[in-house]
């Protein structure tokens, strides 16, 4: 008779209960076996597991693996759900103390109603008082959404990081994440959405987005952990936009053994030669594509500032590369001379809603990087990183170049439009 029949008879299966499966702890809940297994953590530069992520997996008396929110989602059904929670975190701390190591953090992901309760943090440093692991090994991942914007939320999260513990932001710009929610927790630790990877897998423009968030974050005080990384290409991308911590299957599954340092560290070293290569084709066909610009910026310097052609009559070679977006020229201020040159082409309907941001004469550009660096090596071509233009509202990288004319010190620009770019990969 199934476990639903003998409900509706009135019977209860047994109540969860502590075991142990040889050297593991484990929770008896009727026909079920629940288990830890951990995941690690890896830290970039350390070339090592820095921690685990303790999750829960279960098997029926047939040995047969079941999910384990099946087991969970019965024990809410006959009211066991909290004694099956607590009994699941001691085990967690049970087998991760049991690890052969003194160093790595135990990330524990916390249920919101668990955060809400007053008693949670002190029940917890209890139960960790008794297996001799201190909060400081412990890392409570909250999540992004939870507790609202209550100040009691803010004021648990508090006690729970003065109690030793460290604080990770769990599940970081998946839908309503905002910046002011992470200034106000305060985590030690930030863990980017897997939803973001995603996304920059499958659009450039959101790539580079994820290397400045990562930078913002790392600005305002917090390490950043990316998770979910099942492909090279996740653990590339990860890789390039300088995140602290990285977790997921390409790097290693949930077990219940500890992770060996050599294969993490052989992993580590892996993925690193991949990332260079992979930054030295895409720079190389990066300056491929950019040389006609950098060539065609140097012969109109020379024109316009030595031979005192007209920015139009010195610019028609640039204006008729295929991504020339527009040309212009910077006194020594940074201030625009003339308005901007650009493509005898039809009018994109993307530049007729930006009409009032094409005209730029008299503009001042004086703090763009292009300029500054034009003005810090004159007579070289200077290349920006891709970047928002205000004039037609896209992505473009501008080369500039800096030269003497008889009216001071000039700046000659152009921009190209870096959305008609191929993909890097």
């Amino acid at each position: 008779m199934s476990m639903v029949d003998l409900d509706s008879l009135g019977f209860r299966p047994p109540r969860p209960v502590a075991g142990d499966d040889g050297s593991r702890r484990t929770v008896l809940y009727g026909e079920y076996t629940v288990f830890s297994v951990f995941q690690p953590v890896f830290s970039v530069s350390h070339r090592r597991a820095i921690g685990y992520h303790a999750s829960l997996r279960a098997q029926d008396d047939t040995h047969r693996h079941v999910p384990s929110h099946e087991v969970f989602t019965q024990a809410a059904r006959r009211g066991d759900l909290l004694e099956l929670g607590r009994l699941a975190e001691s085990l967690h701390l049970g087998n991760f103390n049991a690890f052969d190591s003194h160093d790595e953090w135990l990330f524990l992901s916390l249920h919101p109603a668990a955060l809400m309760d007053t008693s949670y943090g002190d029940a917890l440093v209890s139960a960790l008082k008794d297996i001799g692991l201190p909060p400081q090994r412990v890392v409570l991942e909250v999540p992004e959404q939870a507790g609202g914007e209550t100040t009691r939320f803010t004021e648990i999260v508090d006690t729970l990081r003065k109690s030793g513990f460290l604080i990770a932001l769990d599940g970081f710009g998946v839908k309503h994440s905002n910046i002011d929610r992470m200034w106000q927790l305060r985590p030690d630790i930030v863990t980017l959405d897997r939803c973001i990877l995603q996304q920059a897998t499958e659009h450039s423009h959101i790539e580079r987005v994820l290397l400045r968030l990562v930078s913002l974050l790392h600005e305002s005080g917090q390490l950043v952990l990316m998770g979910g990384l099942s492909t090279e290409r996740d653990a590339l991308i990860a890789l390039e936009c300088n995140v602290d911590f990285v977790q997921g299957a390409y790097f290693a599954q949930p077990s219940i053994e500890a992770v060996h340092p050599q294969v993490a560290a052989s992993t580590m070293d892996t993925l690193t030669a991949a990332s260079r290569e992979w930054i030295a084709a895409r720079d190389r066909a990066q300056a491929t594509r950019l040389e006609p610009y950098v060539s065609g910026l140097e012969h109109a310097s020379v024109k316009l500032m030595m031979e005192g052609e007209s920015l139009t009559t010195a610019t028609s070679e640039l204006l008729q590369l295929a991504d020339t977006a527009r040309c212009f020229l910077l006194d020594q201020a940074g201030r625009q001379i003339g308005d901007n040159v650009v493509p005898v082409r039809r009018t994109s309907q993307r530049a007729k809603r930006f009409s009032p941001l094409l005209h730029s004469e008299g503009a001042s550009w004086e703090q763009r990087p292009y300029f500054i660096e034009a003005l810090r090596a004159p007579g070289r071509v200077h290349l920006t990183a891709p970047y928002l233009s205000i004039n037609e509202a896209h992505l473009c990288v501008t080369a500039s170049i800096a030269a003497q004319t008889p009216y001071g010190l000039q700046v000659l620009c152009v921009d190209i439009n870096w959305e008609a770019a191929p993909r890097r990969r």
